[in-house]
């Protein structure tokens, strides 16, 4: 959690006023949570395409003849897979196995590689990667007040990027970044985002981040583009599995914990916490974040109950009614890691327990982003 008590604007904080976004405090942050309402912002992004604020995210830049050596030791994934104009996701552990965060790391040219991290965890982020600095030719800069950044996303995003920045549309697959003229000024585009859909995600001086949400809802009006906000976003993330720091991961639970041991790599040397992945590898789990569909109607919330066999298991640390899927759905941590997908279980809503199974994580996978390069 960030310590700022006053709470902070990103700056398209007036133009989410313009559109009518209904404004609420997200960590700190006046964001807004919805426009014209969840379910159909959903509906925006996994039909057409939908822009969102992610202005609060953190940047920060690491650069120095020891930039990737520095980054291989403070995480759990391989940077060294990454060229240029290349990103990837990875855990950023700490000593225990514990998350200090998740992110998105691009390399954008020799030596330099630029990171986007959560909002809520920037500060402790940049003092936890200073102080893992020492000794190391690294240069760190916390560059999150200079930009601002918006996530263009569906499967109609690309097209609608393309009639402004076609070198950005025809991006070699996603996960891959670019540093490009924006408007006339310098900035950042990746493939990414948290949707579950296609798309891109812009990053450009603070200054001209509403001139280039105005010109992205221009050139969007004939694409349908609607600006979207955290509400759907939310819904979006946990159809696609994706893992929200702070309520799914955090410095307690382990990347394998969270059945994302697919960002752990043990063979590509020394780092923070291998250790103890090692040891967790070798002797098993004793709990593990699996996904949870309800069997029966019902709306499933963070901190309902599972049971398996009758008896309580764990609880859901995210859960939602999928507009998608139209069923309850949800994550959590299970004290039963030997369990398989189908095996029976059941939530507790309203001191009912309603049926349910576990199922393999993404609940929800598109047909652009299943058919797009990795």
């Amino acid at each position: 959690m960030t310590s700022t008590t006053t709470a902070r604007r990103t700056p398209l904080y007036e133009t989410h006023k313009k559109y009518g976004g209904r404004i609420v405090d997200f960590h700190g942050w006046e964001l807004p949570v919805q426009y014209e309402g969840i379910l159909k912002e959903h509906q925006t992004v996994r039909n057409g395409v939908g822009l969102f604020d992610v202005s609060h995210m953190g940047q920060i830049w690491v650069r120095g003849p020891q930039a990737l050596e520095f980054l291989q030791k403070t995480n759990t994934n391989d940077i060294a897979r990454l060229g240029p104009g290349q990103a990837i996701y990875s855990h950023m552990p700490n000593p225990d196995g514990g998350i200090v965060d998740d992110l998105i790391i691009s390399s954008l040219g020799k030596d330099k590689y630029f990171l986007v991290v959560n909002a809520a965890t920037l500060e402790n982020d940049f003092a936890w990667l200073q102080k893992q600095a020492q000794g190391f030719q690294v240069q760190l800069a916390n560059v999150s007040d200079d930009y601002g950044m918006i996530a263009v996303q569906g499967p109609k995003a690309l097209e609608l990027v393309a009639k402004e920045w076609p070198a950005v549309a025809k991006l070699p697959g996603r996960f891959t970044a670019v540093e490009s003229d924006v408007l006339g000024q310098p900035g950042i585009v990746t493939r990414t985002g948290y949707t579950g859909e296609e798309g891109c995600e812009f990053i450009v001086p603070a200054a001209l981040t509403a001139q280039l949400w105005e010109r992205l809802m221009s050139l969007g009006a004939p694409l349908g583009v609607k600006p979207c906000g955290l509400g759907c976003r939310d819904t979006l993330r946990l159809e696609a599995g994706y893992l929200l720091y702070g309520s799914d991961v955090d410095m307690e639970h382990s990347s394998y914990e969270a059945s994302y041991g697919w960002v752990v790599k043990l063979d590509k040397g020394d780092f923070i916490g291998k250790k103890h992945f090692a040891k967790q590898k070798a002797e098993g789990l004793k709990r593990k974040l699996f996904g949870i569909r309800l069997c029966e109607r019902g709306v499933p919330r963070p901190g309902n109950a599972v049971f398996v066999d009758g008896k309580p298991a764990g609880t859901l640390t995210s859960a939602t009614f999928s507009p998608t899927l139209s069923v309850g759905i949800g994550m959590g941590y299970l004290d039963r890691p030997d369990l398989k997908p189908g095996a029976q279980a059941a939530v507790e809503i309203h001191g009912r327990q309603v049926p349910a199974e576990v199922v393999r994580m993404p609940f929800y996978v598109s047909k652009e982003l299943k058919n797009a390069k990795a």
